[in-house]
């Protein structure tokens, strides 16, 4: 079978890969719709499930290759390792399939993942005391950047924020009492479970860059990797 039953005809499934971190995760998305996902908490490397996990989610979701109709990707910051092998897998797939590349930052998918009319800043362990973060605020129904993406210490970060903000991702969960501390009465946490970035919420932001048909050159595309000695100094927030 090559469709699902439940999509739209005429609509793209988007196969999405997410292996920026502990959690990895792949998902199967069409506009308005989460197809299929899983994820997994592994200390294990990606590379010994991803594909297999691939082809075990075709089979479940009663796809084939020919119904896929891109391949979105995390693109990082996080695990150099993690985001290397699912870069070449998706660069692998784009190419021996004929499919189209799509790349989305990390903290992008990460923020959207969050429904608030509040300050959204993701934040993800960059080790040596820093996080990396940018802003983000939901705007026309779009979750929109407002600042460079960026390395920085959490201590830093909080020093720049003057109103209500909610943090998600590992981030947060490591630097919470910080951040409480640093900002009282401003500070809120997601939900823990929900702390990691998501394949679904990499895909369903590709859905927009498919149909703004911007899509990634297999042969150039390259991991976002932001390093403290690269970063520049956040701006405050558009209030």
């Amino acid at each position: 079978m090559a469709r699902h039953g439940i999509t739209t005809p005429g609509q793209p499934i988007i196969m999405a890969l997410e292996n920026s971190g502990m959690c990895g995760s792949i998902a199967l998305v069409s506009p308005g719709l989460c197809v299929a996902e899983s994820s997994l908490t592994t200390a294990a490397t990606h590379s010994k499930r991803l594909m297999g996990g691939i082809a075990a989610m075709l089979k479940d979701s009663g796809l084939d290759w020919p119904a896929i109709d891109a391949v979105a990707v995390s693109l990082g910051p996080g695990s150099f390792t993690g985001l290397r092998i699912s870069l070449a897998a998706a660069k692998g797939i784009a190419m021996a399939a004929d499919k189209k590349l799509i790349g989305i930052p990390t903290l992008d998918g990460l923020a959207a993942q969050i429904q608030t009319n509040i300050l959204i800043c993701p934040l993800i362990d960059a080790r040596k005391n820093q996080v990396y973060t940018a802003f983000y605020r939901r705007q026309e129904g779009e979750c929109r950047r407002l600042s460079p993406y960026a390395a920085i210490t959490p201590d830093n970060l909080g020093s720049q924020i003057k109103e209500p903000v909610i943090f998600i991702g590992d981030g947060g969960v490591l630097y919470h009492d910080l951040l409480r501390d640093k900002l009282p009465g401003l500070a809120n946490f997601a939900n823990p479970t929900i702390f990691f970035p998501r394949a679904a919420a990499i895909g369903s932001l590709a859905i927009h860059r498919w149909q703004a048909d911007e899509f990634l050159d297999p042969l150039n595309a390259v991991p976002l990797y932001i390093r403290a000695s690269d970063a520049e100094k956040m701006k405050k927030p558009v209030e």
